[in-house]
């Protein structure tokens, strides 16, 4: 962790103190990004004109379980995942929690407190993470200095906006199964932006945090993922996620009754068997 207190840092940030002599904490390993690394972090083209290094962005670490901010905070500050993973939820009246999105490397969170400056969610490490502060002070007047600049951070904020729509209509229209299929090849994407693996990945979220976010229940998360894997869509080992036929997991509806599904895998098994049979020397006495 930085030595200096979370507080402290966010005092001084927001009042825009982003160069390079805040000297809020000594630089052991990445503490700060300039504009254009955290264009290249948000996929800003960095082709726009007039970006430079007179914009420095602190960086500050977080242990898993620790929360970025909480419902209620006055609203100062942006928050892009440089490394990690987290989870954002509301909680209501009764302290219910309701998952609504999973931020990971290059993602903007944060964005819910500026109508009414105040956050009106939370966002929790779900493993150690490194997260960029961009106080909102910094980004308005970034914005002021080149239009084509704050077009396109603009196009950021509704790029996250699209994705909770996204959500919207996959919880009202699909199936459960759709819903999980959709949800991994949503990573999967997510994952190759990022430059890793599409295919080949681990889940950073448990089963009931899954289901919390797709409205299922851990169960039915459990059950979908195992049938997943039964059908020869996906290989699961605890949170390792292999994907083998993502075209179909885009268009999944809905998987055969757990009856038939057996029934396939018996004949399946069958098949395997005679052609091992088959191939089997005979030996003549």
């Amino acid at each position: 962790m930085l030595n200096t207190s979370n507080s402290d840092i966010r005092a001084n940030l927001s009042q825009g103190n982003t160069s390079r002599g805040l000297g809020l904490a000594q630089r052991q390993g990445k503490l700060w990004s300039n504009l254009k690394e955290v264009c290249d972090l948000l996929r800003i083209p960095t082709a726009l004109s007039g970006i430079g290094d007179d914009y420095q962005f602190q960086h500050m670490q977080f242990k898993s379980g620790q929360r970025v901010h909480t419902i209620g905070q006055p609203f100062d500050m942006l928050y892009i995942v440089y490394s990690g993973f987290l989870k954002t939820v509301i909680i209501d009246e009764s302290g219910n929690e309701q998952v609504v999105g999973f931020p990971m490397k290059g993602d903007l969170f944060g964005m819910d407190g500026i109508h009414g400056k105040q956050y009106s969610t939370e966002t929790v490490a779900l493993s150690n993470c490194e997260i960029i502060l961009v106080p909102f002070k910094s980004f308005l007047a970034v914005g002021r200095t080149n239009a084509e600049l704050e077009a396109a951070i603009y196009g950021v904020l509704s790029r996250e906006l699209v994705r909770e729509q996204l959500l919207i209509g996959t919880l009202g229209s699909l199936s459960a199964e759709a819903r999980v299929a959709r949800f991994l090849v949503s990573l999967s994407d997510r994952f190759a932006d990022m430059g890793y693996s599409g295919k080949q990945f681990n889940l950073r979220m448990t089963r009931q945090e899954i289901g919390n976010y797709l409205g299922l229940t851990l169960e039915t998360v459990s059950r979908t993922l195992s049938a997943f894997n039964d059908v020869g869509l996906i290989s699961v080992d605890q949170r390792a996620i292999v994907l083998h036929d993502i075209p179909a997991l885009k268009t999944l509806r809905r998987l055969p009754p757990s009856q038939v599904r057996a029934k396939q895998q018996a004949a399946k098994a069958a098949r395997a068997e005679a052609a091992k049979r088959e191939e089997e020397p005979v030996i003549v006495g």
